[in-house]
């Protein structure tokens, strides 16, 4: 990370950087040991009373004295990927949206408040994606209000890491003392190389509904009701695989939604005792492969970020991060 000019180090930032991606260098921090400087890279998104809020990729915010400060910059807004589908944040945040429909929707200006249940923070979360048309402190009132009217807790799911993200809108959150709950990853790659894995898929059965068997090896909910297969049958082309295992329980599922260029996978899980046998590749080459007979070419996933089991697969098969996603809660 280079800051220097003539072979100085140089604070080339200000206060009216605020929005913008930075690199700083300050003294001390939680550097590796004897080290004199730490290095923070995200979104400025304040810089109040001498202390910089800096919103780093992963969604963490940190805070540092202006005093500390040795080096800063403005730096090209996201970095360039090196593999997989070119997608801006607002194209693929409105293709996860399609794939993940809520049973009762309402807009607040250009955010959208998402309803089903309870059934997973995705269909249950508000969605920013513009202006609420109103400051934000109000907008959060409306969606606390609209989510108490129902029974559920009110969460808000911001984006951070690529280029349009929301790092500023996840430190105000922050500030108005929401916390952040879940942190996931949204992987992208190309969806041919899927398709072509070399996996037995002999044995994986497509259908278009979410049968009662399907259900039985999804370890989502208790007992589901209809708002859970409503919102697992929506979306453009939805398509789900089994594998049979000994009895009613599936050894393996998985589900697409394809839509236009995009193949989304989700809902894919083996049950313990047929894990390492690459019943997951199966199902993903499986629903690659009809999604490609459907014209699609792009793939993208959704990943918690602790989930290294998930990660590794999805890394074999070529899926690359591009944003982050966290959904908030007030405290």
């Amino acid at each position: 990370m280079e800051f220097t000019t003539g072979g100085r180090l140089e604070v080339r930032i200000s206060p009216d950087d605020v929005g913008k991606r930075v690199s700083v260098r300050r003294v001390g921090g939680t550097g590796a040991p004897g080290a004199k400087f730490t290095d923070t890279v995200g979104v400025l998104t304040s810089w109040d009373s001498g202390v910089l809020s800096i919103t780093r990729r992963d969604g963490e915010s940190v805070r540092i004295a202006e005093s500390t400060l040795v080096a800063g910059k403005v730096v090209p807004s996201a970095p360039a990927r090196r593999r997989g589908p070119a997608a801006t944040f607002e194209e693929l945040a409105r293709v996860c949206a399609r794939a993940w429909q809520p049973v009762e929707s309402e807009p607040l200006g250009q955010w959208l408040l998402r309803a089903a249940g309870g059934f997973t923070r995705r269909a249950n979360s508000a969605l920013p994606l513009g202006d609420p048309g109103m400051p934000v402190g109000a907008a959060l009132e409306r969606v606390r209000g609209w989510y108490a009217a129902r029974g559920l807790p009110a969460y808000v799911q911001v984006s951070t890491g690529a280029e349009g993200t929301q790092e500023r809108l996840a430190a105000e959150l922050e500030r108005l003392g929401w916390s952040l709950e879940v942190t996931a990853q949204v992987r992208v790659a190309a969806l041919a190389p899927i398709g072509d894995l070399d996996a037995d898929v002999s044995r994986v059965r497509l259908t278009r509904a979410c049968d009662a068997d399907w259900l039985a090896g999804y370890q989502r909910f208790e007992e589901p009701g209809p708002h859970v297969v409503r919102v697992l049958e929506s979306g453009p082309s939805v398509w789900f695989a089994s594998v049979p295992g000994e009895g009613r329980t599936p050894a393996a599922i998985g589900r697409c939604v394809v839509d236009g260029r995009w193949a989304g996978f989700m809902a894919v899980e083996v049950a313990p005792a047929y894990r390492r046998q690459g019943l997951g590749s199966a199902v993903m080459t499986a629903l690659a492969r009809r999604a490609l007979d459907e014209g699609a070419s792009a793939a993208w996933l959704q990943v918690e970020a602790g989930n290294e089991g998930a990660r590794a697969l999805y890394d074999g098969m070529g899926f690359a991060t591009h944003h982050s996603y966290h959904h908030f809660r007030p405290a």
